[in-house]
C-alpha cells in the first residue's frame, strides 16, 4: 500500500479525499430535492457549472467560505454536508491521515450514506410530486394523512415485498 499521509488530504493514487467526495454527494443530494440545475446554482453562486461539478464529485475541495455560500443557495445548515458520514469516511480527514492520533475516533452516528432514505430516487419523486400540487391545502391534507398512516403502522410487522410488488 502506498504512502496515505498527505498535507492536502487526498489518498492513494491522488484520488479525492472521501470526505470531499461525500460533501459533494450532499452538495448535489439537496440540489436535486430543490430541483435546481448546476447552472442555476452555479449562477447563484458566481461560478461554472463545471466548477459545481467539481464540487459534487469531490474533485474539487469546498471551502468554507464557499460551503457557506452553498448552504445559504440551498437553504440548509453548514453540518447537513457532514450527516451521515460513515465512520471510515471520517477516519480519512487529512488531519486522522497526517498525525499519529487515536485512529479509534468515532463520528455521532455511524450511518451509511447508501441507507440514508433521501438518496433514493422513489424518494425524490415522492417530493417532487408533493410540491407540484398546486392546491396547498390539498397537500397539506395529503402530509398528515402521510404521517398519520407512518405513526399508525409502526411497529407493525411489514409484508415481505417482492421484486413484483416494488414495480
Amino acid at each position: 500500500m502506498k504512502n496515505v499521509k498527505s498535507i492536502r488530504g487526498r489518498i492513494d493514487d491522488n484520488e479525492p479525499n472521501p470526505i470531499d467526495v461525500h460533501v459533494g454527494k450532499r452538495i448535489r443530494l439537496r440540489r436535486t430535492i430543490l430541483h435546481i440545475t448546476q447552472q442555476q446554482m452555479a449562477d447563484m453562486l458566481g461560478l461554472t457549472f463545471q466548477q459545481v461539478q467539481k464540487y459534487e464529485k469531490g474533485m474539487n475541495r469546498v471551502g468554507a467560505s464557499r460551503l457557506w455560500d452553498i448552504s445559504k443557495v440551498l437553504e440548509v445548515p453548514m453540518g447537513f454536508f457532514f450527516e451521515d458520514m460513515d465512520n471510515n469516511v471520517a477516519l480519512k480527514s487529512p488531519m486522522m491521515l497526517n498525525s499519529k492520533l487515536d485512529k479509534s475516533f468515532s463520528v455521532e452516528e455511524n450511518h451509511s450514506f447508501d441507507d440514508d432514505p433521501m438518496k433514493k430516487a422513489e424518494t425524490l419523486e415522492l417530493v417532487r410530486a408533493y410540491y407540484k400540487i398546486p392546491n396547498r391545502k390539498i397537500a397539506k391534507n395529503l402530509f398528515d394523512l402521510m404521517v398519520a398512516l407512518s405513526k399508525s403502522t409502526a411497529g407493525l410487522p411489514q409484508p415481505n415485498s417482492t421484486k413484483k410488488d416494488e414495480d
